[in-house]
């Protein structure tokens, strides 16, 4: 075991100096746990954000006139007063996105106790920002229609109002969940590309060779590759989660690092184990990189990281728990987003390492074969 674990470290110091040597693929590394995660996070929005807005105002009204006055950024930019006529044509030139229209007499029609109702017209080319946007919108309405009746003194009028409060995002703030899914997506993606290109590096250098004559074992060249890459990919997810996503987009991380880590490990050793099976199914770098595209793909869609599980068709959401990704997301969120701890995320933890210990198993398996027919 001495002689094994020694064999290990020295060849992972092999596979460092190959990785840092690598220019193209270190450029890569830092991209994707920087600027990929910074611009993801503020670039891609699930919420309402400077939605263009026009008003058709037939009433002139004070309440009219709360109710435009309600509409304000960050959410939608201030309304832009619209003739009746041009509604059509502003849409169709995408001009805007919400075209609201009060009818006349409409603040006379509320207070004689009558439900006169606002036209709200939807351009829902921008689907996310149209959906969103109308629940936004009646939030607003109702809030004014409330605070204009306690105005009037008409407080019996008062509908049941629901009061929401958001325990873990309060402001809804999407790049607080997008930042970090991101930093899971590209785990998965480099952990198998990084592993994979290493292997393949190896075979088209005629490096391979060399690693035949030396009196290592297959285990020791396998291990060493997922050691040196998955800890450099690791080293890149604790200054990501630290300083992209914590200091420079100010998320806060309600749980403990260390237990994150600690599972992203376990994630790591499962995915690069995962990424040397699919190399040694690979003669090719394109040949790798066409096999290793679906299985991300795969692996991403029914992670629960863009689509809820429980979304999905109930024959799906039970296959993909053997999926280490879908256990991974669900650890994440719940250590990172709702301070669990180990007696929480243990299960977890558990589907991680088995199916780490599955993939590891296949990869050496199929290695020795790949070391076999080489040499």
């Amino acid at each position: 075991m001495k002689q094994w674990l020694a064999n290990v470290a020295r060849l992972s110091v092999k596979e460092l100096r190959s990785l840092f040597g690598d220019v193209p693929l270190m450029a890569l590394i830092v991209f994707a746990f920087s600027v990929a995660i910074y611009s993801t996070a503020k670039g891609v929005k699930a919420e309402v954000a400077h939605a263009s807005v026009a008003i058709i105002d037939a009433d002139h009204s004070a309440l009219s006139r709360r109710l435009r006055d309600g509409i304000q950024p960050p959410y939608f930019n201030a309304p832009i007063d619209l003739d009746r006529r041009d509604a059509q044509g502003a849409l169709d030139r995408g001009d805007f996105i919400f075209i609201i229209e009060i009818p006349p007499r409409f603040e006379a029609s509320v207070l004689a106790g009558t439900t006169p109702a606002i036209a709200v017209t939807v351009d829902a080319t921008a689907m996310t920002q149209a959906g969103l946007g109308v629940l936004y919108l009646n939030e607003i309405f109702s809030r004014e229609l409330l605070d204009f009746f306690h105005a009037q003194g008409m407080e019996s009028w008062l509908p049941t109002q629901p009061v929401t409060r958001i325990l873990f995002n309060p402001n809804n703030q999407g790049h607080w969940f997008t930042s970090v899914m991101q930093i899971i997506t590209n785990v998965t993606v480099l952990s198998i590309i990084l592993v994979g290109a290493a292997v393949i590096r190896e075979r088209e250098h005629g490096t391979i060779e060399h690693l035949l004559v030396m009196p290592v074992r297959p285990s020791e060249i396998a291990m060493a590759k997922i050691l040196a890459n998955g800890g450099v990919i690791l080293a890149a997810v604790m200054l990501s989660l630290w300083l992209v996503v914590h200091v420079i987009l100010q998320v806060p991380i309600a749980g403990s690092v260390p237990l994150f880590i600690f599972g992203t490990a376990l994630y790591l050793f499962a995915v690069t184990a995962l990424g040397i099976f699919l190399a040694t199914m690979a003669s090719s770098m394109p040949q790798f990189g066409l096999l290793a595209a679906p299985v991300y793909v795969v692996l991403y869609l029914l992670s629960g990281a863009a689509t809820p599980v429980e979304s999905m068709p109930m024959g799906i959401q039970n296959i993909v728990q053997i999926s280490p990704t879908t256990q991974f997301v669900k650890l994440t969120q719940a250590v990172l987003y709702r301070g669990a701890g180990v007696d929480i995320i243990w299960p977890q933890l558990l589907a991680v390492a088995a199916a780490g210990a599955f993939f590891l198993v296949i990869a050496l398996a199929r290695f020795r074969a790949m070391l076999a027919r080489q040499g």
